[in-house]
C-alpha cells in the first residue's frame, strides 16, 4: 500500500511516494501523523486526495441589500450556513457583503444567490470564487445564432480556454481561462478575426460593482429624504409653529366635517404619503423578518410609525363622526420619525461608504493604459502601443517611462531607475531598480526609462492579492462582535415587550388613580400620554449602532494599515494584537537584515585595498557560497562601472566548508577560515588571531586572505541588524510587552545580537518545533504571545502564536501563513500592528458606550421616568432622531481611525 503526500515550501512543490505499510511497520506511525511531523518542521504537507477535495472548495462573494441591522445578517448568516455543501458562511452589515466557503461539487455560487433571495434580501454576485481568470467582453455588432456559434467554437479552440458564455442582449462575453496559455487581447483578436470584422470587441465598459450599489443607496436614501421633508415640513408646521400664529390658528381649527378640523385633515393627507410610499422600505423589511420568525429595525420602526398613524385616523375618523369627541392626532411623530431615519440612514451609509476608501485608493493605483513594446523575430524593439492595462498578457514587454506608473508586476530586462513603492509597500525611499529586479504593479517610476517583462498579470498581481486579502479581513468578524449578535438576536423582541408595559403602566397608572391635570397636556388624555410614551420607547431603542460597533472600526483599521505596508487578516488578529504582552522574535531576517554584508576590512600587507579586493573577488566570483557572494558585492563598491571585468582566475578550487583558492595575476589566493590555512600549510601571524578573536567577539565571521601563503588581510562578515532594532526594543519594554529571541543561531551569534538590540531572553540553537514549543510554553504560563518571523522556518511558531506576525516583500503577501504580514519588512512595524490594534479597540469600547449609553440613559427617559418631576417627556419624532444619531456617531468614531499615525521612536 502506498499513499502519496505533496510536500510543500515557499519555493517548491514536490511529491514523495511513500510505502505506508512498511512506514506503519518500523516507525509505527499513521499517515496523519506523518503529515504532522512534515508540517512542525515548517512545510505544509496534506495527502492529495485532501488536496483534490480542496481544489473543489471555493469562496464566493455576495453583495446583500436590504439588511438594516445585526439581525438581518445574522438571519442570513444562519441560513446560508445550513445549506448542504456550505462549510462557512460570514454576513457583515458594514459592509453588505457576504463571503461564503462551499463545494462546487454540491452547490453553484447562483444557488447561494436564489437562498439569500429567498429570505427575501437581494443578493448580487461579485464574484465565484473560481473566476481568478475571467474576463467580460463587449461586443458591438449583430449577433445572431451563426455568429455566436462561430465565435464560440474558435475561442474554445485556444490553448487556456476553460468556459466561454455569451450574453446576446447585454452583447457580453464572459470567457474563463488560464493566464499562463492565452490572455484578454488574444481572445479579442480571434474573435473579430473569426467575425471577419463584422464584430468589434472591447473590455466590457463596468464599473467596480459594489462602488455602483453604494451609489445608488445613498441616492435613493437621499431622494426618499428629500421626498418626505416635501410633506413632513408642512406637517410639522401646521402641528406645532402655526396653531401657535392667531390668524393661521383660526383656519387650521375650522372644522371641516362634524369636530374633525382642516388642519387634522391637511396633517392626514400629507402625512399618508410618506407613511406608505416613501416609509415603504420598513414594510418591506419588517415583512421579511417577520416571515423567517426574527425581528429588526424595521419591525419597530414599522410598529412606532403605525402605532401613531392609525391611532391618529382613529381619532380624527371619530371626530368626524361626532358632535362632541375631541380629536387628537400624532401624524407628525409618524411622519417626522420615518424622516428623521432616512435622513440618519442617509449619513450612515455616507460615512459607511468612507470606511472602505482605503480599497477604493488601493484600486485605483492601477494605470489605465500600458505602453507595449512591438518586437520582430530577431528580438529588436519594432515599435510600441499604447494599450489598456487591463488587456496585458504574461510575457508582454511594458515600458515604463520616467514618472509613469508601473502597469503589472514582473522584472526589468533593459534600464535602470528608481521605482517609488509606498503605495504598495509603505516603504518611502525610492528602491533602486536595475536589469533582473522585480517591480510591483501601481509603483512609480521616478527616473530612467525601463523595460519590465509581464509575470503576473490581472487578478494574480501583488495588488489584487492585497485588495483581496483587506476585504477579506474586512469581512472576518472580531470574537468581541459576538456580544453585540447575542445581544441583537433578543433585543427587538424585549424591545416591544418593554414598550407595550410602558404604555400600559401609563395608562393603568392613569386609570386607577388618575393624574394629577398639570400631568396631562392640553387635548391629550391619559391613553394617548401612554401612546407616546410606548412608540418613544419603541423608536430610541433600536440596536443598529451596536451593530456598526465593531465591524466599522475593523474595516478603517484594516485600511489603514494596509495603507502603512501592515496587513491585518480580520478582527481576530486585530483583537489578539492587543492583548499581546511577549513578543517571540527570530534572528536572521528578523532582527537582522538576513543577508551577510562586509562589515570590515583590515589588511596585513601594504596594497591598495581596491587590488586586494579584484584578488579576492576574482577567486570568489565562481563560488555560490553567501559569504562569497556578500564578499564580490562589497569589491564591486571600487569600480563605478555596472559590470566590471574582474581578473582571470586560474586552478580554481573549492573546498566545501573551508574556502576556496585560485591563482589570479600571478599570485596564488586562498580565501577561507583558519582550519582551511592551517591545513595548507599557511602560517597564522598572533597579530592576525588578535583580530580573529575580537571579531568572533563581535559575532563577526571572520574570513582569512592568503597571498603566495603568507596572510594578507582579513575580511569580518556580519548579517547586520536591522535599522531601529534596538529603538524597537526599547519601546516595546516600555508599553510592558517582553521580548525574547529564538533562533536557530549558534550561542555566541544570539548573546552578541540580543545584547546589542538589548533583548535580555534569549534562547538560540532552536530547532523549529522548539520554537512552537518555546511559544507554546510562554501560552501556558498566561502570556498572550506574538511571533515575529520571516514565515517560513518559523511557520509552527507562528501558527502556535496567538498573533503571527510575518516579515515578508509586497508579492509575497498572499502566501504569508501569519495573522499579520509587515510587507516592509521593518520591525517599527510589529509597534504599528499593535499600537493600531489596542488604538482601534479603544474605539470598538467607545463605540459600544456611545451605542449602549444611548439605549441606558434613552429607554427609561422614552418611558417618561422624569415625566413626574420635571414633566419632561422625549417626543417619538426626537426619540428617532437620537436613534439615527447614535448609528451615525459610532460611524464617525470609527472613521477617526483614518487618521492614525503611528508611534514615533525615541519619543
Amino acid at each position: 500500500m502506498f499513499m502519496s503526500i505533496r510536500i510543500v515550501s515557499r519555493k517548491r512543490i514536490c511529491v514523495a511516494l511513500i510505502d505506508a505499510s512498511q512506514v506503519q511497520k518500523y516507525l509505527k506511525c499513521e499517515e496523519e501523523k506523518i503529515r504532522e511531523t512534515i508540517e512542525d518542521v515548517g512545510f505544509e504537507a496534506k495527502l492529495i486526495d485532501e488536496e483534490v477535495k480542496e481544489k473543489n472548495i471555493l469562496v464566493c462573494r455576495l453583495h446583500i441589500k436590504g439588511m438594516t441591522c445585526t439581525s438581518c445578517a445574522s438571519t442570513v448568516e444562519s441560513i446560508l450556513q445550513v445549506i448542504p455543501g456550505v462549510q462557512r458562511a460570514s454576513v457583515a452589515l458594514a459592509t453588505e457583503e457576504a463571503e461564503i466557503r462551499y463545494d462546487r461539487r454540491i452547490i453553484t455560487a447562483s444557488q447561494l444567490t436564489d437562498a439569500v433571495e429567498e429570505t427575501g434580501f437581494e443578493a448580487i454576485l461579485i464574484t465565484t470564487g473560481d473566476d481568478q481568470s475571467r474576463i467580460d467582453l463587449k461586443v458591438d455588432g449583430t449577433l445572431d445564432e451563426r455568429s455566436i456559434m462561430i465565435m464560440k467554437s474558435s475561442v474554445e479552440a485556444l490553448p487556456g480556454v476553460e468556459d466561454i458564455k455569451v450574453d446576446p442582449e447585454l452583447h457580453k462575453i464572459t470567457i474563463a481561462y488560464k493566464p499562463d496559455q492565452t490572455g484578454p487581447r488574444d481572445l479579442i483578436e480571434v474573435i473579430e478575426s473569426a467575425a471577419s470584422g463584422d464584430l468589434t470587441v472591447s473590455i466590457y465598459p463596468e464599473a467596480d460593482g459594489r462602488q455602483q450599489h453604494r451609489h445608488g443607496e445613498i441616492k435613493l436614501y437621499k431622494q426618499s429624504f428629500l421626498w418626505s421633508l416635501v410633506f413632513t415640513i408642512p406637517v410639522f408646521l401646521t402641528s406645532m409653529v402655526f396653531m401657535y400664529i392667531p390668524g393661521l390658528k383660526d383656519g387650521l381649527e375650522k372644522k371641516a366635517i362634524n369636530m374633525m378640523s382642516i388642519g387634522e385633515l391637511l396633517r392626514w393627507i400629507l402625512s399618508t404619503p410618506v407613511q406608505f410610499v416613501i416609509g415603504r422600505r420598513f414594510y418591506t423589511g419588517a415583512y421579511k423578518a417577520l416571515s423567517h420568525g426574527s425581528s429588526n429595525m424595521d419591525v419597530l420602526i414599522a410598529l412606532g410609525t403605525n402605532t401613531a398613524y392609525f391611532y391618529s385616523v382613529y381619532s380624527i375618523l371619530r371626530a368626524a363622526s361626532s358632535h362632541d369627541y375631541m380629536a387628537t392626532d400624532f401624524f407628525e411623530t409618524s411622519s417626522m420619525l420615518i424622516s428623521f431615519i432616512l435622513l440618519g440612514k442617509y449619513l450612515e451609509i455616507l460615512a459607511k461608504g468612507k470606511t472602505s476608501e482605503a480599497i477604493a485608493k488601493l484600486m485605483d493605483l492601477a494605470p489605465e493604459t500600458a505602453t507595449m513594446l512591438i518586437y520582430n523575430h530577431e528580438g529588436n524593439v519594432v515599435g510600441e502601443k499604447e494599450i489598456d492595462s487591463r488587456l496585458i498578457q504574461k510575457n508582454d514587454v511594458i515600458k515604463v517611462v520616467p514618472g509613469g506608473k508601473v502597469a503589472s508586476d514582473g522584472f526589468v530586462i533593459w534600464g535602470q531607475s528608481h521605482v517609488n513603492e509606498s503605495m504598495i509597500t509603505g516603504e518611502s525611499r525610492p528602491v533602486a531598480k536595475r536589469k533582473g529586479d522585480t517591480v510591483i504593479g501601481g509603483t512609480v517610476n521616478e527616473n530612467g526609462v525601463l523595460h519590465v517583462r509581464a509575470t503576473f498579470v490581472g487578478s494574480e498581481s501583488a495588488l489584487a492579492q492585497i485588495v483581496r486579502l483587506v476585504e477579506s479581513a474586512q469581512m472576518a468578524k472580531a470574537p468581541v462582535q459576538k456580544f453585540a449578535d447575542q445581544i441583537s438576536r433578543v433585543f427587538v423582541p424585549l424591545v416591544i415587550i418593554l414598550s407595550l408595559l410602558t404604555w400600559l403602566a401609563w395608562f393603568l397608572a392613569g386609570r386607577l388613580h388618575g393624574y394629577p391635570k398639570s400631568w396631562i397636556p392640553p387635548s391629550m388624555d391619559s391613553f394617548q400620554l401612554a401612546l407616546q410614551f410606548g412608540i418613544s420607547v419603541m423608536v430610541i431603542a433600536c440596536p443598529c449602532a451596536l451593530g456598526l460597533a465593531t465591524p466599522t472600526a475593523v474595516m478603517v483599521a484594516t485600511g489603514v494599515g494596509a495603507s502603512q505596508g501592515v496587513l491585518i487578516k480580520g478582527g481576530q488578529a486585530l483583537e489578539s494584537a492587543q492583548k499581546v504582552d511577549c513578543i517571540v522574535f527570530d534572528k536572521t531576517g528578523t532582527l537582522t537584515i538576513g543577508k551577510p554584508v562586509v562589515v570590515n576590512t583590515r589588511l596585513l600587507k601594504n596594497m591598495v585595498l581596491r587590488e586586494f579586493y579584484d584578488c579576492v573577488a576574482a577567486a570568489e566570483i565562481n563560488s555560490e557560497h553567501p559569504l562569497a557572494k556578500a564578499v564580490v558585492e562589497h569589491a564591486k563598491k571600487f569600480h563605478s562601472e555596472e559590470n566590471h571585468v574582474w581578473p582571470e582566475a586560474r586552478d580554481f578550487i573549492s573546498v566545501t566548508g573551508h574556502g576556496v583558492k585560485a591563482k589570479v595575476n600571478g599570485r596564488a589566493v586562498m580565501v577561507g577560515n583558519k582550519s582551511f590555512m592551517l591545513t595548507s600549510g599557511i602560517d597564522i601571524p598572533v597579530e592576525a588571531l588578535e583580530i580573529l578573536t575580537e571579531e568572533e567577539e563581535k559575532a563577526h565571521t571572520a574570513i582569512i586572505v592568503a597571498m603566495d601563503q603568507e596572510v594578507a588581510g582579513i575580511i569580518s562578515v556580519s548579517d547586520p541588524i536591522k535599522p531601529n532594532a534596538r529603538e524597537v526594543i526599547s519601546y516595546l519594554k516600555s508599553i510592558k510587552v517582553e521580548s525574547i529571541m529564538v533562533t536557530g543561531d549558534n550561542w555566541g551569534t544570539a548573546n552578541a545580537i540580543s545584547k546589542e538590540v538589548g533583548i535580555e531572553n534569549t534562547v538560540a540553537e532552536a530547532k523549529p518545533e522548539q520554537k512552537a514549543e518555546k511559544v507554546k510554553e510562554l501560552q501556558s504560563a498566561g502570556r498572550t504571545v506574538a511571533m515575529v518571523g520571516d514565515g517560513i522556518n518559523d511557520s509552527p511558531a507562528l501558527v502556535s502564536a496567538d498573533v503571527g506576525l510575518a516579515i515578508g516583500a509586497g508579492t509575497d503577501v498572499a502566501i504569508e501563513a501569519a495573522d499579520i504580514v509587515l510587507m516592509k519588512s521593518n520591525l517599527e512595524d510589529v509597534i504599528t500592528a499593535i499600537d493600531l490594534s489596542r488604538k482601534t479597540f479603544f474605539r470598538i469600547r467607545m463605540n459600544y458606550v456611545w451605542a449602549l449609553g444611548y439605549n441606558i440613559i434613552g429607554i427609561p427617559i422614552a418611558a417618561g421616568v422624569l415625566f413626574p418631576s420635571t414633566r419632561f417627556r422625549l417626543p417619538p419624532w426626537v426619540a428617532g432622531a437620537a436613534m439615527a444619531a447614535s448609528s451615525v456617531s459610532v460611524v464617525c468614531w470609527s472613521l477617526l481611525l483614518r487618521y492614525y499615525k503611528s508611534p514615533k521612536l525615541g519619543r
